[in-house]
């Protein structure tokens, strides 16, 4: 009975971390998502995060496509040098992370 609850506790912890990752979308799927009005031009994403922190430089970014839609990911280091981590809902640009990277 054991081996059985081992099994299936394996099992759904699979399903689960199977569920929650994101595929990284290519470069070039970005276009015809734009154009699809599925997601806001990188531009104008990146406008929002400039807002939040101006004279950053942004350093990494990636657009994921996650179970529930599409999120744009970006790691940026401030004018004083502090690194970020900021995810935003692609669709709408709200902010979904502005944290402090650790």
């Amino acid at each position: 009975m054991k081996t059985l609850t081992a099994l299936f506790t394996a099992a759904a912890l699979t399903l689960t971390a199977g569920l929650a990752q994101a595929d990284d979308v290519p470069l070039s799927q970005i276009p015809q998502l734009v154009k699809d009005g599925k997601i806001k031009p990188l531009e104008e994403l990146n406008q929002v995060i400039m807002k939040l922190h101006p004279g950053a430089t942004i350093t990494d970014s990636d657009l994921d496509n996650h179970f529930n839609g599409y999120e744009y990911e970006v790691e940026l280091k401030d004018a004083k040098g502090v690194e970020w981590d900021v995810d935003l809902n692609a669709a709408t640009g709200e902010v979904l992370k502005n944290k402090q990277d650790d």
